[in-house]
């Protein structure tokens, strides 16, 4: 392979597999900023990471710090390069969104001009001699001296249509509640950057002008997740707490007149039209103002200090958007994939010795008499199949249309008359109190929102109903590794290809970081579930010899009764 070119930036000039830390010289050497280059040994894209825009949002300049020092040389391929503080000066004097020089926000000037103020050359700087070097760019940032916020995500949205949707799939990797579709060009560095062709994110995490070791961390870990995604860093992404569901319509309130301000609400609470999310008074206590939800929706941040300026920003809120969460069309894509070779061996399993020990497991917790059964997560009709066959009355459910149809064909095939819908888990279409059991095997682990889906389960039970679900904490175990399955094994037939999605799917779950089953009874609990057992034991129970149905993964049961009886 030929050998690589070196990178050169300013006054840096890197070798291939080199890093140089420094201060990187730009706009004619006005600007010194802190800077490290890591110049990966392989050819790639070079993606560009800033903080300090914002000279006081403290978390963004240590997570830069962090991954300067922290990110692995030999595992990058392409270039990163990483300005740890814009607006060194501000930062120096400790002087807030605003630069010391022209008292002007820097982020608000972009594209700026060569004979400007001086966050106008500096942002002019910035577009000519690092935009044109990058191929993707994050900005990281935090909240102001004076803003509190819940963790989220800018996306650029005014841009190319590909250039949008690339901005977006960077946002979906960050380990935050929410993102939101910036409708602004020139609003932001990010912004200017995506209308220049570069698919650009701003990462929002840290209040107060403060930092933790905990959010540095966080954002250092979601940064790591984007370039692993990007391709640029080679390493597994780690598991997350959240998935960031897309904010709309974000309404940023600002006062009318100077006061002190009292907030009602807090970052990351849901509101509903109409409510009172605030009041601005004047010192004799007298309200100037009250300030009131416009619609529904979720706060995103708000002023924290007790005085507000006229004109300045006091809270910012927007719609969730729960349509825009692509996660199932994904995961039900991955299992139309799979849908054939699942149906091949369940039918297998139904003429096995497996049928009767998974009888003999479900066995002990039904109540005698022909029951109404919901199967959820039915897959190709195994257990529909199967409890259908003692005399039930079972219904199968699955997002995945394959599965769906894959399930009739095993039925039919079986003689037995069950019915088979195509149903969200999480969004059941049934009349509450319609099923005597709901069951599940090997779903939970895969849906986007376990609780909403165990809130759904519960709801369609009858009082004194059964909730039975057989799973296991599959996020703590890595799909491609093969090593201990035996070679007939159905994961030894599906190609790396296929395993590697199954590990990034799940990477895009919250439930593959939960501590389960632990999670699981906590959550039951919750919601009214009663008399709740939980049995460790029944994989090693159910898959005895290591053969084709061999699962390594420890199986857990939970079986919970719902209040009341009928």
């Amino acid at each position: 392979m030929e050998k690589r070119e070196a990178f050169c930036l300013g006054n840096f000039i890197v070798e291939p597999g080199q890093r140089k830390d420094g201060f990187l010289l730009m706009g004619e050497g006005e600007f010194q900023l802190p800077a490290t280059i890591l110049h990966g040994e392989k050819p790639g894209k070079t993606v560009l990471i800033t903080a300090g825009i914002h000279a006081e949002e403290y978390v963004g300049i240590q997570a830069a710090l962090e991954l300067a020092e922290r990110l692995d040389i030999r595992k990058i391929e392409g270039t990163v390069v990483i300005v740890k503080v814009v607006n060194r000066e501000a930062f120096e004097l400790r002087r807030g969104s605003e630069s010391h020089a022209d008292k002007k926000n820097l982020n608000r000037v972009f594209p700026g001009t060569k004979e400007g103020t001086w966050s106008e050359r500096l942002a002019y700087a910035m577009e000519k001699e690092l935009f044109c070097i990058a191929d993707y760019y994050i900005d990281l940032h935090s909240g102001d001296s004076y803003e509190q916020l819940t963790p989220y995500v800018y996306y650029a949205g005014m841009a190319s249509a590909e250039v949008v949707s690339i901005s977006r799939e960077m946002a979906q990797q960050a380990d935050v509640p929410y993102m939101v579709c910036s409708n602004v060009s020139s609003g932001g560095c990010y912004n200017y950057a995506a209308t220049r062709g570069i698919p650009s994110i701003l990462i929002e995490r840290g209040q107060m002008g403060g930092w933790t070791e905990e959010e540095s961390h966080s954002t250092r870990r979601d940064v790591r997740n984007i370039l692993c995604h990007l391709g640029i860093y080679q390493g597994e992404k780690d598991y997350r707490n959240y998935y960031p569901l897309e904010v709309k319509d974000v309404c940023y309130q600002a006062a009318n007149e100077p006061g002190l301000w009292y907030p009602a609400k807090k970052p990351g609470d849901m509101i509903q039209q109409g409510e009172t999310l605030g009041v601005i008074k004047d010192y004799e206590g007298q309200i100037l103002e009250v300030c009131r939800a416009e619609y529904g929706g979720v706060i995103l941040y708000q002023t924290g200090s007790l005085q507000v300026l006229q004109s300045g920003p006091v809270i910012a809120y927007g719609r969730i958007s729960r349509e825009s969460d692509n996660r199932k069309e994904r995961i039900a894509g991955y299992w139309s994939k799979r849908s054939s070779s699942f149906k091949v061996q369940r039918k297998a399993e139904l003429h096995s010795v497996m049928a009767e020990r998974w009888l003999t497991e479900i066995r002990k917790y039904l109540p005698e008499g022909t029951l109404k059964i919901l199967d959820v997560g039915c897959g190709s009709g195994f257990f529909t199949i199967l409890l259908g066959k003692q005399g039930h009355e079972v219904t199968g459910i699955d997002l995945t249309p394959d599965m769906i149809e894959k399930s009739k064909e095993l039925a039919k095939e079986e003689q037995i008359d069950c019915r088979f819908e195509i149903m969200d888990a999480e969004n059941l279409n049934f009349p509450d109190a319609t099923f005597d059991v709901v069951i599940s095997r090997n779903l939970t682990w895969t849906l986007p929102d376990a609780g909403r889906a165990y809130e759904e389960w519960c709801r369609v039970l009858k009082k004194g109903g059964l909730l039975l679900n057989f799973d296991a904490n599959y996020g703590a175990y890595d799909a491609t590794d093969t090593a201990s399955l035996p070679e007939q094994h159905s994961h030894n037939m599906l190609g790396m290809e296929m395993l590697k999605e199954n590990e990034d799917i799940k990477k895009q779950l919250p439930i593959s970081s939960y501590i389960r089953p632990a999670w699981d009874v906590e959550t039951l609990g919750k919601l009214g579930i009663q008399e709740l057992s939980l049995d460790l034991g029944v994989g090693k129970r159910i898959y005895v010899e290591k053969d084709e149905f061999y699962n390594p993964a420890p199986i857990f049961t939970l079986c919970g009764k719902k209040e009341g009886s009928e």
